[in-house]
């Protein structure tokens, strides 16, 4: 078995056609069908149904899929720390990261590993954090900054605390506030409000959900369905509020109200799969982000950093990770 036999087979599971992974992998349609045969023949295989031009993977190729990409991501990071000499002159680091930070922080400490590192290649993927979390795990990121806890269910990945992100209620400003008399909310406020939610998969939405739910109450939806920018939208139209972080509030142009104390927060976390070293650029991305980052303490939370492979409980209403409102 062969890499370039590897890179082909996924190429045409991905393409679901032999001549444009061809010319995907630079190569003439013949030569990539007889490698993707002599891979089946040592196999002892087929890999995909061939009918008439449609192209779908048989079930042993379902299983191959996953298993390629792993391989081909880590001969990828072995051959990346290779090049990575001569004080990172050159090299390239995958991030991931939320909207709420691409937008906001995660600029400014782009520009001090640039500055410091100018011939590393920065790839930046922006999604919601349950996304981040399955990209990495296919070795398609080499650090991805998510939300922690993590879900129970999720692959192995060790995680460093970098902040806490306050979470505000967002309402347009023409509307009216979301509590009279008072400068602050409770999440007990939200009932029978009409929330402008996430699409399915957003963490953001199982947030809300959970800590509506622990209030004891189910939140009324008005539409759903989008991811940030979609939701800061349709609350600027006024179809509703949005749990958003104060960061992204603060430059929506939107009405933003605050929690009673404690308030609500959530944990942005660093993290990168348990089972492959990062390469020396991605380490001192990390290293980068540790140092210009305000720490847990810094945005309120408990002084440290804890790191480990993590092993947490999916979000519940009774879930300790939901840090909620102590005004409910």
């Amino acid at each position: 078995m062969q890499l370039h036999q590897l890179r082909y087979f996924t190429a045409v599971a991905e393409t679901r056609h032999f001549t444009r992974a061809a010319e995907r992998e630079h190569v003439a349609q013949p030569s990539l069908s007889q490698q993707i045969q002599a891979l089946e023949r040592e196999l002892g295989a087929g890999l995909f149904h061939r009918a008439r031009g449609h192209i779908t993977l048989t079930d042993a190729g379902e299983a191959l899929l996953p298993l390629a990409r792993r391989i081909l991501a880590d001969t990828e990071t072995a051959r990346r720390e290779v090049q990575e000499v001569a004080r990172l002159r050159r090299g390239r680091v995958r991030l991931g990261a939320p909207p709420s930070l691409c937008a906001g922080l995660v600029p400014e400490v782009l520009r001090a590993f640039h500055d410091r590192y100018p011939g590393v290649e920065l790839r930046i993927r922006e999604s919601g954090s349950q996304d981040l979390v399955r990209v990495l795990a296919d070795g398609e990121l080499d650090l991805a900054l998510v939300i922690t806890p993590l879900p129970v269910q999720a692959p192995a990945l060790v995680t460093a605390e970098l902040l806490r992100e306050e979470l505000v209620v967002v309402s347009a400003p023409d509307a009216p506030p979301p509590v009279r008399g008072r400068r602050r909310l409770r999440v007990a406020d939200l009932r029978g409000r009409p929330l402008a939610m996430y699409r399915h998969g957003y963490d953001l939405r199982d947030y809300t959900l959970a800590v509506c739910r622990a209030a004891g109450f189910e939140p009324v939806l008005s539409v759903q369905g989008g991811e940030m920018d979609a939701v800061l939208g349709f609350v600027r139209a006024g179809l509703g509020m949005a749990l958003v972080p104060a960061m992204v509030a603060a430059r929506s142009g939107l009405r933003a109200t605050p929690f009673a104390p404690p308030g609500l927060h959530r944990t942005v976390s660093v993290a990168h799969r348990a089972d492959v070293s990062p390469t020396r650029a991605a380490r001192e991305l990390r290293r980068t982000l540790e140092e210009r980052l305000p720490g847990p303490a810094a945005a309120g939370g408990e002084p440290g950093r804890s790191a480990g492979v993590v092993a947490h409980r999916a979000d519940r209403p009774d879930d300790p990770g939901v840090e909620r409102d102590g005004h409910q």
